[in-house]
């Protein structure tokens, strides 16, 4: 070994936070909505013999099991709402002017459902196409994450690192950046171009490269597309700012040429997660509300979980007593069955209450929500919404932002004034000159109608609605106009003539 090599040792200390397998139960049980919610218990109550569905009796039930049965759901009924009303209520705040409670309706009531008009399933139709490329098992599960968490216009918006964690919180594996992008690289083949992109950018170019492949042999069509290709990698600032003449010069191209790039870009589709949808037949699908939210005429609001089909369980009175027999017998054999037995024994008393942690949640979620959105649901209208973002829902409910986005991802209100996503209830706030605080929707809402009653043969453009907006008091800049304007669906002025 030369003289000048030195071995240093170095000790290093490192903190890793693990999620207990209760942990992990618990998140994947609030996620879900509350059909997939009924399924789960369905499939376990099948997989654990020692988990029973119903109230548990006991040996002196058993006499007068006639004066049982007759006063079983009344008991319960009453014993979850005290004990749910309890954990909600048990701080120092005031006590809010509606009630809580668990869903305690008659046998014989069912709760309505309202026909949601929605698109076939964007999720599934996307989700359909992993067949058709080769794929590992765990590689499999990648996509199916994936292609869940893509949002509206079809783009994976979730930063890399959120995605590797919650890999590994919902579906149990742990991966690495290269495994994930292996697998991203796959999915934005799926039709339509664009599918599974990080941004608007990436979307145009994978659009852009798709076409190159078409045209392969036109030399043509090739040479407009690589153009094409150089404008949105090289000058996308510049392209999203229509700032034509300053790519023409730099990329020292032909006028009417150009005139003819742009053209082929602006053909491009930035939400193609929208366009499948809207290229689908419509159907009738049953949304099933979450949650109930009831308003009486004197400003009551009545909050209760959708739990209709929803088992009280209870662990096997059998598999205990069984359990406590072979521990009395002290064998080697016996101690081996007891190990057995209480597995099944310790896992049903986790799922219940993980049930029970998530039946808590959301409806200290819910609450919180109701608290901030109170004009809503005593009006129906969107005007009357709030500026809320999760950290505030978070605040009030004294849960981690990460838990109140993972109930108002995927779950549904049903009130007076129809079924709602909860997402619904969220929008980023804006303060005018005066101190008053508008919701996006409500500035939106303002352009909409500005446009409805516009000239057709002179509309306005996004200059003239900043003008607009600025008398009203709203200063806002003239690309968040454009934006809330796309949002809105609603072309440039030049396309409304």
């Amino acid at each position: 070994m030369p003289q000048n090599t030195k071995l240093n040792l170095v000790q290093t200390q490192k903190q890793v936070q693990k999620l207990s397998a209760q942990q992990i139960m618990v998140v994947k049980l609030l996620e879900l909505p509350t059909v997939e919610f009924e399924e789960r218990i369905h499939n376990e109550l099948i997989d654990n013999p020692a988990l029973e569905e119903g109230r548990e009796v006991s040996l002196d039930d058993h006499e007068d099991e006639n004066a049982f049965d007759e006063h079983e759901e009344q008991a319960e009924s009453r014993h979850d709402d005290q004990e749910m009303n309890d954990y909600l209520l048990n701080d120092d705040d005031e006590i809010p002017a509606y009630q809580l409670q668990t869903h305690n309706r008659s046998a014989g009531e069912q709760v309505r459902e309202i026909p949601f008009s929605d698109s076939t399933s964007f999720y599934e139709s996307v989700k359909a196409q992993i067949s058709e490329h080769y794929f590992t098992e765990q590689q499999k599960q990648i996509a199916e994450y994936l292609i869940g968490s893509l949002d509206d216009d079809g783009l994976l918006r979730k930063p890399m690192d959120g995605l590797i964690d919650d890999l590994f919180v919902y579906e149990g594996i742990e991966v690495t950046e290269k495994e994930v992008l292996e697998v991203l690289k796959v999915i934005q083949e799926f039709d339509p171009a664009g599918i599974g992109a990080r941004n608007l950018q990436e979307c145009l170019l994978i659009q852009i490269r798709r076409k190159m492949k078409a045209a392969h042999g036109d030399q043509t069509a090739l040479n407009l597309l690589r153009d094409e290709e150089t404008v949105i990698s090289k000058y996308f600032e510049e392209f999203t700012h229509k700032h034509k003449e300053k790519i023409q010069q730099r990329m020292a191209l032909d006028k009417d040429y150009f005139e003819q790039v742009f053209k082929e870009l602006t053909r491009l589709n930035p939400r193609p997660g929208a366009s499948l949808g809207e290229a689908m037949d419509k159907n009738f699908q049953q949304i099933i509300p979450d949650f109930i939210v009831e308003t009486g005429d004197g400003g009551d609001i009545t909050l209760s979980l959708n739990d209709k089909n929803v088992p009280a369980l209870h662990i096997s009175n059998e598999y205990k007593q069984l359990a406590e027999e072979q521990g009395k017998l002290k064998t080697p054999q016996s101690r081996d069955a007891v190990k057995y037995l209480r597995g099944y024994i310790d896992r049903a008393q986790n799922f219940i209450d993980a049930i029970r942690q998530r039946q808590q949640t959301l409806l200290t979620t819910m609450k919180a929500i109701i608290e901030l959105q109170r004009d809503f649901f005593l009006t129906g209208d969107d005007a009357q919404l709030h500026p809320m973002i999760l950290k505030d829902v978070a605040e009030r409910a004294k849960l981690d932002i990460s838990t109140v986005s993972r109930v108002s991802n995927s779950k549904y209100v049903q009130t007076n004034f129809g079924i709602f996503r909860l997402k619904h209830f969220f929008s980023d706030g804006y303060t005018t000159e005066d101190g008053t605080e508008l919701t996006v929707r409500q500035i939106q809402k303002f352009i909409k109608e500005a446009i409805d009653g516009e000239d057709k043969d002179n509309p306005l453009t996004d200059d003239e609605l900043t003008v607009l907006l600025k008398e009203k008091g709203y200063p806002l800049a003239r690309r968040t106009v454009a934006k809330y304007r796309q949002n809105l669906n609603i072309p440039v002025a030049r396309l409304r003539k």
